[in-house]
């Protein structure tokens, strides 16, 4: 049986599989509340159905998923009703994600960012085509890489998770199958079967080998031990220092150092705790401290002014507070991760 809920995500038991597709094909898939609650009610009722041995996670349109309805989180946040709930169950979904019982398979065929990023990553399995491109911009817009970001990038190879995350750049199946945000690459006309196995078997172990090659990924476009050593530091300040002294004689550097000059400053300085805090951490406690971070950003004025420049004005003149990272103090950051007076979040699904 096939259900649609309100042409956004459909979700239907085929064979041995649980399949949900997101046919939110004109808003490229972004997620919104009801999408996250209706695929929370799903996966409960699949995890005690026998018949379900796997569950797949798909899109229409050239977007797996562009992210989160960032429109409505402007709106609703300059109305003074800023969307907690949303966001609570988007990570409670996303750590269930991580330590839910049966394979999670995501068939990646186009853009995947942000929220997209949070219900594919997590999962056992995540195969990517040749139309895959795969960021986390959030720096650019005043916030910070959340849905998990500080478990998942962290633990990618060569630093290659912090570059990710302070310079949003964008990169396709090559590279984000060798730093491991990938765990598969196929051809885009090839999904059709493979979804047609996982059905049949209920098994990706058997169904991926076969039309899953490294080869068809191409070669990546990074130098990954390049990045590794432009993105080592103990600090934000170091790794500043180290792309600064570097950016007259490697282009490399040079094009960090420019993609990370329209970022926040706030931002970035919060995501480089945020990621060095998460290396430790389950991804349950990651997303106990994202919703702390959440939280203050949501009552903060960069998320806002971040939208309101790139996605609603589309001026691209941000005007950050503070304006450079070296007016950002300790004390600012700090802020961020501190216990909410109203309580941490609840009800987050743990191994």
């Amino acid at each position: 049986m096939q259900i649609d809920r309100a042409g956004q995500i459909e979700f239907e038991i085929s064979g041995r599989a649980g399949v949900i597709t997101l046919v939110r094909e004109k808003a490229l898939n972004a997620l919104n509340h009801a999408m996250i609650t209706a695929m929370s009610a799903a996966l409960g009722e699949w995890r005690e159905d026998q018949r379900v041995q796997v569950i797949v996670i798909r899109a229409r349109g050239r977007a797996f998923s562009a992210g989160g309805d960032l429109l409505e989180v402007h709106t609703r946040g300059l109305s003074g009703d800023p969307p907690y709930e949303f966001f609570a169950d988007e990570y409670r979904l996303n750590a269930w994600l991580g330590v839910y019982p049966k394979p999670i398979v995501s068939l990646i065929d186009g853009i995947v960012m942000g929220g997209g990023v949070g219900i594919s990553v997590h999962g056992r399995y995540r195969v990517m085509t040749e139309n895959a491109v795969f960021a986390m911009p959030e720096v650019g817009i005043g916030f910070f890489p959340d849905v998990g970001g500080s478990h998942f990038l962290p633990r990618l190879e060569e630093n290659f998770g912090l570059y990710l995350a302070l310079t949003g750049d964008r990169i396709k199946s090559g590279d984000a199958l060798k730093c491991g945000v990938a765990t598969h690459v196929a051809q885009s006309a090839d999904l059709d079967e493979i979804l047609r196995l996982l059905i049949e078997t209920g098994d990706p172990e058997k169904a991926l080998p076969g039309l899953c090659d490294p080869a068809k990924a191409g070669p990546a476009s990074h130098d990954h031990t390049h990045i590794r050593n432009l993105f080592a530091g103990e600090t934000l300040s170091d790794v500043v220092s180290n792309l600064q002294s570097r950016s007259n004689f490697d282009p490399v550097a040079a094009s960090c150092m420019e993609k990370m000059s329209s970022k926040c400053p706030v931002s970035m300085a919060v995501t480089f705790r945020q990621l060095a805090e998460g290396r430790g951490r389950s991804l349950a406690e990651c997303m106990r401290m994202e919703y702390r971070i959440l939280v203050r950003m949501l009552q903060g004025h960069d998320f806002y002014e971040g939208i309101r420049a790139v996605i609603i004005d589309k001026d691209a003149a941000p005007q950050w507070e503070p304006n450079s990272l070296d007016k950002v103090t300790d004390e600012m950051v700090e802020a961020y991760f501190g216990p909410l007076e109203a309580g941490d979040l609840e009800g987050v699904p743990d191994a």
